[in-house]
């Protein structure tokens, strides 16, 4: 790394600048033979990942590719592609030929978008999104949170576009802003200067679409905007900033300047909250005299005669005063309802609108019916329910005031996230000799791959990359969680969002825009928010029926109360002064109406799903939405990898016996060139052990540059030419398959170096074993409390590994590891996973994400540990950032408390509905008086909802268990149980 980091600092990477303001670069290279598309497949016989690695390969030897990402998991695979070298056509007879059958071929590129949603108040209504998105021609499919607010949509761009996506949400009655279009790909926003006329579009248009790796040019007309999609890879914001001002030539002066476009910010929230304060607070500007005129002033003399004074006929002061106060809040104020009500009947549907819009209108127009009679009658009496109606409007609003509230903190981990990166970076531009010529502050957001950025002391990494000059401490606290600053030496990564604490370091930039780190964990979270969890279906099917059921039952109570009233079946004492019994049969019929609201329903699992995933998040644990999070609470055996997982993951060797006449240093050059192309922490140990040994001896140079016929042997090592020497480096199965004698020394060494827990490595030269090489991993410091932590949860805990049955069960022992599977390859360990699951067990793979992926798909729940920058692992549903033993137990632990919470979520929700129906339907009344005033139901349905929001949010006050157990001393001892 130090070497690469050395000449690729020679390498000029910026012209010296020639602008005061904008650094001069490379102009860029056209090529209108390079557009791309992108085509989704669906391909069936995906069995693991190798399977997506076989059909990757194969694609990747064609013309015209790309990019290629195969997920084995979801069995789809997405290809970018040339048009002009390769049609998809070509691509799905590549696959088919591969012997994986495509069971879906789509003629159209796939787009993706997500919206902001506004209007939502419960589950029904995510559900009205939800249909009126997938019935729009082109749509392939649409996802709704009603938490998040958000929808994502994905869809074919040549039948439809995001306008026609917005009108659709529109039409159903909601509001809609585009958050972001194209399938989270690296985009610009630029602003354009100096264009006048529709020429100048063209010419900037006709400029930038050319462009290699320019993917999409969108041009916003109204706005002189200019937002372009782009390969990392090829181009970036300056080179594309460089083509705008150079499509002007001598003759036009054209300027982009960066343009962020507003996302959902904290003062877009506070704009929101606004809202509905001032809502709430000019809704009371009119029902608190209504509350006044109707409950208190006709207590008080003589405030209580005046009001009595009749105007005209019957009609008194206080009803004409109660019906103009009350006006406005039910048509101006509460017209929302109406709209609401009105889209959600159209959709076929009901919600919380047209519950709120019946009681209303139920009490207001009976109202208005009394004050007509009393208008036009000498001798008509009636009690006006004009107070009922404004103030459960206002309740209501309350109510949304104070769940906006409430909701704007279950995203506040994410928010913090979102606000890590900074600013500006420090951008350096060398000579062709690596010397610093000049250095310039630029947005982050411009910045490239290979870019050469110097972060000072205290200041913030901008983007991932690879330390090339200076040494310091980089606190990643904010992304991993890990609290002791990291040392970081040439060499090392950085992520994006860190602080670097002391020293000065010199950065080459890896990963800019959606790639970095930071923007991967974003995405991942804000996928996990949006998506349902299974746990969600109840509230779901609940809702279906739910608000045509709080109708009926309405319905009855009115009919249960009125005609027993008109035949006398009560006593007439039991009707209140001022009322008759159609008033009280109505009274209670509009509370049951408003008290069953199922707003709270709708919020109880996404809520809690938003809180734990940005908690978890910033702890490191990223948990890809509710699914996972439910399978992970069920988890009662994990089945541990041993080698980076129970293991440091850094092997290094410890002793080398030779068992023929070869030189040391021969030896160990010819297995460090046959494992130079291995992945394998053991391969990596033996070639630096090789670099070693040769730089010791004073030998700079290698054996040779590179294995012929190099071949990997899963499970068992790999074998290739080295010159004109067949070399295999592996275990006794591999020397096994090709049938090379491992004579009775050999077996000697091999046993006694596994009795101490080390792997022995054999190396076969021309067919005869020629020497062995003894490597130990050290075993994690963590990993004997959480492996007795886990058995103190009721979880068993298994090893497999592709090591030796010594080494394996030497290693077990020592963690505290009863079952013990040594000797497996990949394939094999999928398979333990599925015995394991036919036993009906719920089981969770620990594995390093590389050669563990089909345990990962296998497992109930896959958790790849160790990730670091590389978040965005397919095969896992849980991605543990740091290299901790420790976050599997966060995880589990995490997933518990959160479907905990779930439920105690539904137990709110719920618990209001259940016991307020039967009192709001006046089951308490003939026994004790005690009635619910619509006024009052409205009140509790509110506060259900926000006691829902405020239970989430409990889940931010969530401490890793482990760290609890060491702060208070309560660590079980690794024989507990």
């Amino acid at each position: 790394m130090e070497a690469n980091g050395t000449e690729d600092l020679k390498k000029p990477l910026l012209q010296p600048s020639s602008d005061s303001v904008a650094i001069t670069i490379p102009e860029p290279v056209h090529n209108l033979d390079k557009k791309t598309r992108t085509v989704m497949f669906k391909i069936g016989n995906i069995k693991c990942a190798s399977c997506a690695t076989s059909i990757e390969s194969v694609l990747r030897q064609l013309d015209g590719i790309k990019n290629v990402t195969v997920s084995p998991l979801e069995g789809q695979a997405a290809i970018q592609y040339i048009p002009k070298l390769i049609t998809a056509k070509k691509l799905k007879e590549t696959i088919e030929d591969a012997g994986f059958p495509v069971d879906e071929f789509p003629e159209q590129e796939i787009a993706v978008c997500r919206l902001r949603i506004k209007g939502m108040a419960c589950t029904s209504c995510s559900e009205s999104v939800e249909r009126a998105l997938q019935m729009v021609n082109g749509v392939k499919k649409a996802v709704v949170g009603i938490a998040l607010e958000e929808a994502k949509v994905h869809f074919d761009p040549n039948l439809i576009d995001t306008d026609d996506i917005i009108e659709a949400v529109e039409d159903a009655g909601f509001g809609a802003d585009l958050i972001s279009s194209g399938n989270d790909e690296n985009k610009v926003h630029l602003k354009l200067e100096g264009v006048n006329s529709l020429d100048d579009v063209k010419i900037i248009q006709s400029s930038l679409e050319p462009v290699e790796g320019v993917n999409h040019v969108e041009m916003d007309l109204v706005e002189n905007k200019v937002t372009v999609t782009y390969d990392p890879d090829l181009t970036g914001p300056r080179s594309l900033r460089h083509c705008i001002k150079e499509a002007g030539g001598s003759s036009k002066s054209y300027q982009a300047i960066l343009y962020v476009p507003p996302r959902r910010t904290e003062t877009e929230r506070q704009h929101e909250i606004e809202m509905y304060r001032n809502q709430f607070l000019l809704s009371c500007l009119f029902s608190v005299p209504v509350f006044i005129f109707s409950m208190v002033l006709p207590m008080l003399h003589p405030f209580g005669d005046w009001l009595e004074y009749n105007i005209y006929n019957m009609l008194s002061i206080g009803v004409l005063l109660r019906w103009i106060l009350c006006t406005p809040v039910q048509f101006v104020i509460g017209r929302r309802f109406y709209v609401g009500s009105y889209h959600a009947l159209r959709q076929r549907s009901a919600n919380m609108d047209v519950l709120v819009a019946m009681g209303t209108n139920a009490a207001y127009f009976y109202s208005v019916y009394v004050a007509t009679k009393a208008l036009t009658s000498d001798t008509f009496e009636g009690q006006d329910f004009f107070e009922t109606s404004a103030m459960l409007i206002s309740f209501i609003l309350l109510g949304k005031y104070l769940e906006v509230v409430a909701k704007g903190r279950t995203s506040d981990a994410l928010a913090k996230l979102t606000d890590l990166a900074p600013e500006t970076a420090h951008l350096l531009t060398l000579d062709i000799d690596g010397n610093v010529i000049s250095e310039t502050d630029i947005s982050t957001q411009l910045l490239q791959r290979n870019d050469m950025i110097k972060i000072v002391p205290g200041e913030k990494v901008p983007v991932d990359g690879i330390v090339i000059d200076g040494q310091s401490y980089v606190n990643e606290s904010m992304i991993t969680g890990e609290a002791t600053p990291i040392a970081k030496r040439p060499g090392d990564k950085v992520i994006g969002g860190t602080v670097n604490e002391n020293g000065c370091l010199i950065v080459k930039a890896t990963h800019v825009g959606s790639e970095t780190a930071l923007s991967q964990i974003v995405q991942l979270v804000e996928a996990a928010q949006l998506a349902r969890a299974p746990v969600q279906k109840l509230a779901d099917k609940i809702s279906r029926f739910f608000v045509p059921a709080v109708v009926l039952v309405a319905l009855i109570t009115w009919m249960g109360w009125f005609i027993p009233g008109a035949l006398g079946l009560y006593p007439r004492h039991w009707i209140p002064k001022g009322m008759d019994k159609f008033e009280l049969a109505l009274q209670f019929g509009i509370s049951v109406l408003v008290v069953a609201c199922p707003c709270a329903l709708g919020l109880a699992t996404p809520t809690a799903v938003m809180v734990a995933t940005g908690k978890g998040a910033s702890l490191g644990v990223l948990i890809k939405g509710g699914n996972a999070l439910e399978k992970a609470h069920k988890v009662k055996t994990i089945v541990f990898d041993k080698t980076g997982t129970l293991t440091v993951g850094k092997p290094e060797v410890v002793s080398v016996m030779l068992f023929s006449s070869i030189s040391m240093e021969d030896f160990c050059n010819l297995a460090s060139t046959a494992e130079a192309n291995s992945e394998h922490p053991i391969a990596k140990a033996v070639v630096e052990h090789a670099r070693k040994l040769s730089q010791g001896s004073g030998s700079n140079t290698e054996y040779f540059a590179e294995a012929r016929e190099f071949k990997v042997h899963l499970g068992a090592g790999v074998s290739g030419k080295v010159g004109d020497k067949m070399v295999l480096v592996g275990n006794k199965r591999l020397m096994k398959t090709y049938d090379i004698p491992v004579d009775s020394e050999v077996e000697n060494y091999i046993s006694e170096n596994e009795q101490l827990a080390r792997t022995c490595v054999l190396v076969a030269i021309d067919g005869k074993v020629a020497g062995a090489i003894a490597v130990t991993d050290p075993v994690k410091p963590e990993a004997v409390r959480v492996i007795s932590y886990l058995r103190s949860m009721g979880i068993s805990s298994i090893m497999v590994t592709g090591d030796n049955w010594a080494t394996a069960r030497a290693i077990a022992k020592e963690v505290g590891i009863e079952n013990v599977v040594a000797e497996t390859d990949p394939l094999g360990k999928a398979e333990r996973i599925k015995d394991l699951q036919m036993k009906g067990y719920t089981v969770a793979m620990v594995g390093d994400g590389i050669n563990d992926s089909p345990a990962l798909v296998a497992a109930d729940v896959g958790i790849a540990i160790g990730a670091g920058t590389d978040v965005a692992i397919e095969a896992a549903d849980v991605v543990l950032i740091k290299n901790n033993l420790e976050d599997v137990i966060t995880a589990i632990d995490l997933s518990r408390k959160t479907i905990s919470r779930i439920r105690l979520n539904y137990v709110w929700a719920l618990g209001y509905n259940i016991l307020g129906l039967p009192v709001a339907a006046g089951i308490l009344y003939p026994f004790t008086g005690i009635r619910l005033p619509p006024w009052l139901a409205g009140a509790c349905m509110a506060a259900s909802s926000v006691s829902v929001v405020c239970s989430s949010l409990l889940l931010q006050s969530y401490k890793k268990p482990l760290q609890v157990q060491v702060t208070q001393g309560q660590i079980p001892h690794p024989t507990s149980t």
